[in-house]
């Protein structure tokens, strides 16, 4: 009986914990350098956007698990200039703070001027203008210390900070090195928490690669000196238990105390898939953390985090899923989707034909680092139907519609229906750096037609049809080739509808709907 008792109990206890799990990424798709900040039971989250617009995707959670897209920090030209930024360029980590019922993002845009912060009273109510601050790096925060003193910590070679001016971003002191990390290339990502007495000062190191990692240091005072964790790395995955963890290059690391005085840490990693080659972006991803009684924090108990969590989570509030197909019947498109650069808002109309987005073609092509004609969402799954529907009966010769799976203006897959000399066809190409290939080329008499991009473990399947039933296969290629790892660059894919055209002829294309479907 005493045995039957234990081993009930035991079983029960498996059991609850069991029950408290949840699946990482918490953002999945291309959502790197995330940082969170907790406003009583709310929790705000963002994530670089490099040269994309808007800018900085600002997520609302209750959980820290369930994450709702509430909308963009950087929705007006005047806040973000991303002329001709490519994938290189752009919005780079962004750090967003509440203090004194204000929220601070704070940011740097390397195609601008450097770093800067935006404030609001309500993130639902907008964002301020842009305040400069003249101080070097990337990566920068605010640390607002318990005496009133704010300070601004931005990376170079070492990490550096200076007292600085909340209302105009002047700095007040000269900026001054505190940490150059425990050796490990590229020491960036810097957050300060102050906790029992201690300045504790976390960096990434290692580069937002495989070698990725989070290390930690701690002062008495604020300006140093740091006394580096023995326990470092806090967080990697170069371990030889987690060499074939399907997670991987994490680092870049947030931390947060919920609201039941739980901690957790918020961090990028990246999924490489079975080709060894990641697609997907940098995502988010959440584990637990412990201080332990020698004041040091331990993420995950060893620093090693998985697909399937099991810990105790805090009451989790799941959020509607988004709906599955977009019928482009609401006055502005949903925050799905995104613009390359900053888009010329006359080429794009949800008004002119209802239930339909216009897409009106210019000269400026995928091609181009500029503003194309281009709306995209992105692929947040290695298995996936991308379908739409378009009528081109507006494209004149020379122009083309379609649907792109994107990771920069030179790394595509594109299926399209191009008008030439009069007739109409379903094109499939590729763009692969210095190699530009017409895959195949298929005449067609119809003006509505369907186009499908399947995602699948290794390729992409490219599909059309005439009548949105049968759909014909056009070809398959390779998903590696527009890989992290192949392709450079630190975004995710993205799949995107556009227009274009050699010449300004007024050409554009319908779009009925849109459909993602994860599989």
């Amino acid at each position: 009986m005493k045995h039957f008792i234990i081993t009930f109990f035991a079983i029960f206890n498996l059991l609850c914990v069991s029950a408290q799990t949840y699946q990482n990424p918490i953002l999945p798709g291309f959502y790197p350098d995330p940082s969170v900040c907790r406003v009583g039971d709310d929790y705000y989250m963002v994530n670089s956007s490099f040269q994309f617009f808007p800018g900085v995707p600002l997520h609302h959670s209750k959980d820290l698990i369930n994450w709702e897209c509430i909308g963009y920090v950087l929705d007006r030209p005047s806040q973000i200039n991303l002329d001709k930024a490519g994938y290189w360029n752009g919005i780079y980590a962004p750090t967003i703070r509440h203090h004194n019922g204000v929220f601070y993002m704070i940011t740097t845009n390397v195609s601008d001027k450097g770093n800067f912060y935006v404030t609001s009273t309500n993130p639902l109510e907008g964002w301020s203008e842009p305040i400069w601050v003249n101080q070097g790096g990337i990566d920068p925060e605010i640390f607002f210390d318990e005496d009133g003193k704010s300070y601004f910590l931005s990376n170079g070679d070492y990490i550096q900070m200076a007292e600085i001016d909340l209302q105009t971003g002047e700095l007040l002191t000269e900026s001054r090195n505190i940490w150059g990390g425990t050796g490990g290339r590229y020491p960036e990502a810097p957050h300060i928490y102050k906790k029992d007495g201690y300045y504790y000062l976390v960096l990434a190191e290692g580069g937002t690669e495989f070698g990725h990692k989070v290390t930690i240091a701690r002062s008495r005072d604020i300006y140093g000196p740091y006394e580096a964790n023995p326990a470092n790395p806090i967080l990697t995955h170069q371990k030889r238990w987690s060499e074939t963890n399907p997670i991987q290059g994490v680092g870049h690391a947030d931390f947060i105390q919920a609201h039941d005085s739980s901690w957790w840490c918020v961090f990028l990693g990246f999924r490489p898939g079975t080709t060894g080659h990641h697609i997907l972006g940098r995502e988010t991803f959440l584990a637990p953390m412990t201080w332990e009684k020698n004041g040091w924090p331990v993420i995950n108990g060893d620093g090693t985090v998985y697909e399937q969590m099991y810990c105790p989570t805090l009451p989790q509030q799941p959020k509607a899923a988004l709906a599955v197909r977009d019928n482009f019947d609401t006055p502005t498109l949903n925050h799905t989707w995104n613009y390359l650069s900053n888009p010329h808002m006359e080429r794009y109309s949800l008004t002119e034909r209802k239930g339909h987005l216009r897409l009106k073609a210019s000269t400026i092509t995928l091609d181009s680092v500029a503003s194309p004609t281009f709306i995209s969402r992105r692929q947040q799954h290695f298995e996936f139907d991308a379908t739409t529907a378009l009528d081109a009966a507006h494209l004149t010769n020379g122009s083309q519609a379609g649907i792109t799976i994107y990771m920069s203006n030179n790394y595509r897959y594109t299926l399209a229906i191009v008008q030439e000399n009069g007739e109409k066809s379903i094109r499939l190409s590729y763009n692969l750096g210095m190699l530009n290939h017409v895959e195949k080329n298929i005449n067609i008499k119809q003006n509505k037609v369907y186009l499908r991009i399947e995602g699948a473990p290794y390729n992409y399947n490219f599909y059309y049809s005439t009548n949105g039933k049968d759909y014909i296969h056009v070809g398959s290629m390779d998903s590696k080739f527009l890989s992290s790892e192949t392709a450079g660059g630190f975004t995710g894919l993205v799949i995107g509808l556009f227009t274009q055209s050699n010449s300004e002829s007024g050409a554009y294309a319908d779009f009925d709907w849109f459909e993602y479907q994860p599989k």
